[in-house]
Formats: C-alpha cells, structure tokens, sequence
C-alpha cells in the first residue's frame, strides 16, 4: 500500500461553494475511484483556510492518477470545480517523513 497526497487552492471567497459541494459528491465520481485498478483503500479530504489537503493510501498510484485524468466523471467534478479551485501545475506532494 502506498500512501498519496496533493494539495489545492481555494479561490478567494469560495470557501463556502467547496465545502457546500462536497456535501454532494457524484456517485459516479466515487464509482471511478472505488472501481478502478488502483486499489484505493483511503481517499480523505482535509481543508482549512482555503488550502486543501487530499490523502490517499492506494496499491497502485499511477492507477488512481489515471482515473484523476482520463475519467469522465471527473472531468464533470472537474468543471463543478474549476470556479471555485485555483490553477495549479502540480498538485501531487512528496511524502518526507513518516511515523511507523
């Protein structure tokens, strides 16, 4: 099991439409996480102060970046997203300590 995590940005002033729609997350969207290759044992989203935080724990990573960008469903998780989430180049954060 590896464990992955990726960060995000908030728009300035909508904070309230990102928690509001993860109040609803699409089954759909679940779906292609859950059905896919990867393996996904945990996925977690954390936010505070307009950073987002998204964990992880999968057998295969590449697997669930995959899904993360060729799905349709997320593609439409996508655009319900993109007035609320910054741009980002890359997202995906280096694990540099762990506790055992």
């Amino acid at each position: 099991m590896e464990r992955i995590a990726f960060h995000l940005r908030i728009r300035e002033g909508q904070r309230e439409a990102y928690r509001d729609a993860h109040e609803n997350v699409p089954d759909a969207l679940e779906s292609a996480y859950l059905d896919s290759d990867a393996g996904l044992e945990t996925y977690s989203v954390f936010e505070s102060d307009g950073h987002v935080f998204g964990y992880m724990e999968v057998e295969d990573p590449s697997a669930i970046r995959s899904v993360m960008e060729e799905s349709d469903a997320q593609a439409s998780w996508e655009e319900v997203m993109a007035p609320i989430l910054e741009d980002e180049d890359d997202i995906w954060m280096d694990e540099v300590y762990r506790m055992s």
